[in-house]
């Protein structure tokens, strides 16, 4: 795949640098991974849920009233293990994430605790050949499913069975089967993983390929955890990963929601199945107000997994990642909606659509398309392979040039190109994964055009207008990475003074006075880290809370050295 320019268009950067800046100081303390809850070891899986109303807190204080799944009891566990305060309530939107193995016998247990006028309700479980029934113990008009259009469903205060073979890996969704126009659009979804039962050799060592376990080593020496669910995605050499992220798009029009609580209201403690009791609300025309990853719309979406502030949204989405890593992203069509969501710094490389591997016709090699927008079709899933060197950038992005000079030893990171061409040699490196074709490169100093390069005028600053505002501040990576770049330091080692690098501009080779964007927010060089990159939807609509911006679909991919230890626990 062919890494595209990290480049975020001119009218994106001029609406989205405020965010960047704004965003820029809470984003380290978010995390994300897949987490979700086991239903047991061995050959079967078994997961107790509830159907319930709560209320869902959004960024402009509002908060909805909602139906969700959620854990009826104690699960009998929650993964990643290295995730540790995690909660499963009667309520959450999405539902809890399953995770399962490939061949297990997987047993879902649903108990209806909707409101009475709300009727039946039921769960789907697309690409799996499930088969259903009363749940067993029950009585009197409980020990008698309903037979709806779609699946069995569960009468209100009743509970119903559902029972399948994990029969393959990969992504995939579970939904209401019953009034799916207003069920689901209430809340009423969640995902299934489906982990390989024969994780490739290959995978287990880690990647590149070109150092055979080389982000493993990395991960280990600056004691980073394992925060995948499994080595591959399937049972496929080329399906390595390092980290991985599950993200469920969704709308919710606010009027059908008000609506939906109204009526209940209304009908108080009907009896279901009577005369009166039963919800008659619109869902056309639908007008969402609400754009939501994971049942987060942005900025809430980049707090911690397990939020206390978010008792029904357990889950985030915030992408984290270091140079070269392989990143695992699980996407889920949960809406009514189409959505083009777009993922800055780098296509996403598809592996399958509907938890079917996309191959060659000789089975040996992958054939999916690398996406410049993932666009989720509601009720698809996609798994697909997103990551990030710096490859292309055609400046040093760890701020080595053939001058710098800091006195830190960290000052001048060799670059040792493996048979790729990537620093692989030493796992341990800040700068582990660096595309060395352009180490000791300096950033222009004088662009084509300024009038210093012999153009007619002097430009905007090219990185606010081209790449936007910085993370750290500085256009790049790791500690210290501004002042080896710059020329403070150098001309103070040469004695020429000056401050910010005013001085010796223009006797020190190779010096680069202009390359900071003006903000120049870093608090702490030495402490300064890395980039973020917007991930957000191509919709302009969607990227609004309530028809404010910013907000809806919308994220941070934030991009570290490896000094940095990503921590996705709690």
């Amino acid at each position: 795949m062919k890494p595209k320019i990290m480049k975020i268009a001119y009218l994106e950067t001029r609406l989205l640098l405020p965010v960047l800046v704004a965003v820029a100081f809470l984003a380290p303390t978010a995390r994300a991974a897949a987490p979700g809850i086991t239903g047991g070891t061995g050959g079967t899986a078994t997961f107790n849920l509830t159907a319930q109303p709560a209320y869902l807190n959004q960024p402009d204080g509002s908060s909805v009233y909602s139906w969700g799944y959620g854990c009826n009891g104690k699960p009998a566990g929650f993964v990643p293990a290295a995730i540790t305060t995690t909660f499963c309530n009667p309520m959450q939107v999405p539902g809890p994430t399953l995770i399962v193995t490939e061949g297990q016998t997987v047993t879902v247990n649903l108990l209806n605790q909707l409101p009475a006028p709300a009727g039946d309700t039921s769960i789907l479980f697309p690409g799996f050949q499930a088969t259903a029934s009363a749940t067993p113990g029950q009585t009197g008009a409980c020990a008698i499913a309903s037979q709806g259009v779609l699946t069995t469903e569960a009468a209100n205060g009743c509970s119903v069975t559902y029972t399948f073979t994990a029969s393959s890996p990969g992504t995939r969704s579970y939904s209401s089967g019953t009034q799916g126009d207003l069920q689901v659009e209430m809340g009423l979804y969640g995902a299934i993983i489906v982990l390989p039962a024969h994780v490739p050799a290959a995978c287990s060592i880690g990647l590149p390929l070109t150092n055979a376990g080389g982000n493993a080593k990395a991960q280990v020496i600056w004691g980073e955890h394992d925060f995948r669910l499994a080595a591959a995605a399937y049972d496929n050499p080329n399906t390595c990963y390092d980290r991985e992220y599950l993200f469920q798009f969704a709308e919710m029009d606010a009027n059908i929601h008000s609506q939906a609580l109204a009526q209940v209201t209304a009908m108080g403690n009907c009896t279901a199945g009577a005369v009166a009791c039963d919800l008659n609300v619109p869902t056309e025309p639908y007008h969402p107000s609400y754009f939501v990853i994971n049942g987060r719309s942005m900025p809430d979406d980049m707090d911690v997994n397990y939020g206390v502030e978010y008792p029904h949204q357990p889950y985030n989405g915030n992408p984290h990642l270091h140079p070269g890593e392989e990143v695992l992203l699980r996407i889920i069509g949960q809406g009514r909606w189409q959505h083009p969501f777009h993922e800055h710094a780098n296509h996403v490389r598809i592996l399958a659509r509907d938890a079917n591997l996309i191959l060659t016709p000789d089975g040996n090699a992958l054939a999916g398309a690398p996406l410049f927008t993932t666009t989720t079709t509601p009720g698809q899933t996609m798994d697909g392979i997103f990551y990030f060197t710096g490859r292309g950038l055609n400046w040093d992005m760890y701020g080595h040039t053939p001058t710098s000079f800091s006195g830190d030893p960290l000052a001048e990171l060799p670059c040792t190109p493996d048979a790729n061409g990537y620093n692989t040699s030493a796992a341990g490196a800040v700068n582990y994964f660096e595309w060395c074709q352009d180490h000791n490169k300096p950033l222009e100093a004088a662009p084509f055009g300024d009038v210093n390069g012999g153009g007619p005028a002097t430009l905007p600053n090219p990185l606010t207008l081209t790449n936007g505002n910085w993370y750290s501040g500085s256009a790049y990576l790791g500690p210290d990475a501004t002042l080896r770049a710059t020329t403070a330091l150098r001309a103070t080692a040469n004695g020429s003074g000056g401050s910010n690098g005013s001085a010796g501009c223009s006797t020190t080779p190779g010096a680069n006075c202009s390359n900071l964007p003006p903000s120049n927010t870093q608090a702490n060089p030495a402490n300064e880290r890395g980039w973020a990159f917007m991930w957000h939807s191509h919709n302009e609509r969607e990227i609004t809370t309530n028809n404010v911006f910013p907000g809806g679909m919308m994220m941070m991919m934030l991009v570290d050295s490896r000094e940095f230890v990503i921590d996705e626990s709690n």
